[in-house]
Order: structure tokens, then sequence, then C-alpha cells
């Protein structure tokens, strides 16, 4: 007879991030929720959502949201999962957030943020999108299109999610160049 087994029972650890250094190699892996507390520099995607007037997909994620919650974004956007590639992690966000499939996300840019809630590396890509939006009811609360000058000029009219809008005023400035 073996000594009694009182180990802890495991309890699931949620979805696993992988660590990335400022160069964005991989160092390491952690859960999602200890990236979140310790803001861990981690890898994220985001894409805009253009339908073929060129208008701009936006929303105002959940009040239950737990980063920004009830803010706006003009992105759709998500955490890389281990071992997941940023251009499957982007198909991933769509098909979740607004049900889009089979469109193919063009990158734009790569960009790193960082403030006191979030640290990570971003590919950003750009979608092209004609079909039926069905929101993740956890994540987004209301949506639609908007032409692009009516976005910019509500950028400081309304609270956006603040890495957001980082990404897309460079997005912006990049495309003047």
């Amino acid at each position: 007879m073996g000594a009694p087994n009182h180990a802890l029972p495991t309890l699931p650890v949620g979805e696993i991030v992988d660590l990335v250094d400022e160069d964005d190699d991989v160092i390491g892996r952690a859960p999602r929720r200890e990236v979140r507390a310790r803001n861990l520099l981690h890898r994220e995607v985001a894409a805009i959502v253009r339908n073929p007037v060129g208008e701009i997909y936006v929303h105002r994620r959940t009040d239950t949201e737990d980063v920004f919650p009830g803010m706006y974004d003009m992105f759709v956007a998500g955490v890389v999962t281990s071992g997941e590639s940023y251009d499957d992690a982007i198909r991933r966000e769509l098909a979740e957030e607004l049900g889009i499939e089979g469109a193919e996300p063009a990158f734009l840019i790569k960009s790193r943020y960082r403030d006191s809630e979030i640290n990570w590396w971003t590919c950003c890509y750009e979608v092209m999108w004609d079909g039926p939006i069905v929101h993740q009811e956890e994540e987004i609360a209301w949506g639609r299109f908007m032409p692009e000058d009516e976005l910019i000029a509500s950028l400081d009219e309304f609270p956006f999610v603040p890495d957001g809008l980082v990404v897309f005023r460079r997005y912006l400035d990049e495309r003047a160049r």
C-alpha cells in the first residue's frame, strides 16, 4: 500500500498564451489570466473590417468585457494563443466576433503597444466583407459600418479603446505617407 495521495486537483488554467520579447520572439508561455494580471508582453491581432463601399465596422464592447468594457473599437481584435500564427489568430477572431469566415485578411502593419493594462505586439490586418455580421453576444453590444471620415471625426467624441486608437492613428499616418 502506497502513501496517500494528498495532491490538489488540477484546475483548468484557461487559454495559454506565448510570452514574447521586444523582438517578438517566443520566450515562454503563461495562462491568459496571468498575462493580463502581470501585464506580460504577448501577441495580439487586430483587423479593420470594410464593406464594399469602404466603410469601417465599428462596435461597442459589452460592459462585461475584461478589458475596456463598454468602449468603442474599430478593430476586431484578440489574443494570439500559444503556438498559433498571427494569420490563424485573426481568422479565428473574425469568425468568433463577427461571424466572418472565408474572407482573406490582408496584412497592414505590425505595432508595439504598452500601457498600464496592455503590453503586446500586434499584427494589424484589413478585410473586405459584404456578408452578414453576426456578433459574439458576450463581447459585442452594438455595431455598424461607418464612413471613414465619420469615424475619424468621432475619435475624440466617443470612448475608443486606447490601444486600438493608437494603432488606428498609426495606420492612418502610414497610409498618408
